[in-house]
């Protein structure tokens, strides 16, 4: 982490969860890239810039949660079927190889079963945030690949293994989306318009997301970690659970002594949910500083 000032944020950065939606967000931001400009900004002058970041996204996948620590990283064009000009948008942040150490650490001693790799490459669900949020591309990133067989149960425990790291500066990231049916979506969107916000929200998308909302804010821990047999219209929002997961992982690393906090609220299509929360010590504030 080079170049990254040691000093701890005298309040922990809370750990987040944000929406990635659809790879045109690139070029195309609607509502939420400006958010993620914001979001960027605003954790810059609350928090201190992160000396690092922990993201976990379904695009990079494995068996078992594998720790990237290459020393750079570069933009990986995870996709088909899009125009050009995305394929030629790069993000080269450095990588954080000693924090890979750290992170693999962590794991071990609360008994989660980890894999240390030297592999680079940030997946679009990754690249396509930062490169909003920290479009200067110098905040080291550290991928932690999502294990997707995983229940949620353990996707929250591994969110709390990285815990301490919010008060040490790094930021624990989380990029899925807080809906994901790709039916629905090839079924509303309009074919000349990929990646456009429009349509009226579907009633079953706003149930799940107020009821998300709710729960959060209640700390209901239980209710979020039994979504499936809890939460309305949960199947038909997440016919599997892969982007739905990493949620999981912002909230146990920022855990639920303090409220979680939706900090944007926002849908594509009419059922594509960009939704971004807050959760630990830090949400409160960012959101009382995102709201100024």
């Amino acid at each position: 982490m080079a170049g990254m000032s040691t000093t701890a944020p005298a309040t922990p950065l809370p750990a987040l969860f944000v929406s990635h939606g659809s790879p045109m967000l690139a070029l195309e931001p609607g509502r939420t890239g400006p958010f993620f400009r914001r979001l960027g900004q605003t954790i810059d002058t609350r928090f201190g810039r992160p000396k690092a970041i922990v993201v976990v996204s379904p695009h990079t996948a494995a068996r078992l949660p594998l720790v990237l620590g290459s020393a750079q990283h570069h933009a990986v064009h995870d996709f088909g079927g899009f125009p050009p000009a995305l394929y030629e948008l790069q993000y080269g942040p450095p990588g954080a190889p000693t924090l890979a150490t750290r992170v693999s650490a962590l794991l071990a001693a609360a008994g989660i079963a980890a894999h240390p790799s030297d592999e680079a490459g940030l997946d679009h669900g990754i690249w396509a945030v930062l490169r909003f949020a920290w479009p200067d591309a110098d905040v080291p990133v550290l991928p932690v690949a999502l294990a997707p067989h995983q229940p949620p149960a353990a996707q929250w425990a591994l969110g709390e293994a990285l815990a301490p790291l919010l008060a040490e500066g790094v930021l624990v990231l989380g990029s899925g989306s807080l809906t994901h049916n790709l039916q629905l979506v090839f079924g509303r969107r309009r074919v000349d318009a990929l990646g456009a916000e429009d349509g009226e929200e579907m009633a079953e998308s706003r149930a799940f997301r107020d009821w998300v909302a709710g729960r959060s804010a209640a700390r209901d821990r239980d209710a979020l970690l039994a979504y499936r047999t809890q939460a309305p219209h949960a199947a038909l929002m997440h016919p599997t659970d892969e982007h739905w997961l990493p949620f999981y992982i912002a909230a146990g690393a920022g855990g639920l002594a303090a409220p979680g906090l939706r900090l944007h609220d926002a849908v594509t299509y009419g059922c594509l949910a960009m939704d971004a929360y807050a959760f630990g010590a830090g949400a409160q504030p960012l959101a009382e500083a995102l709201a100024a």
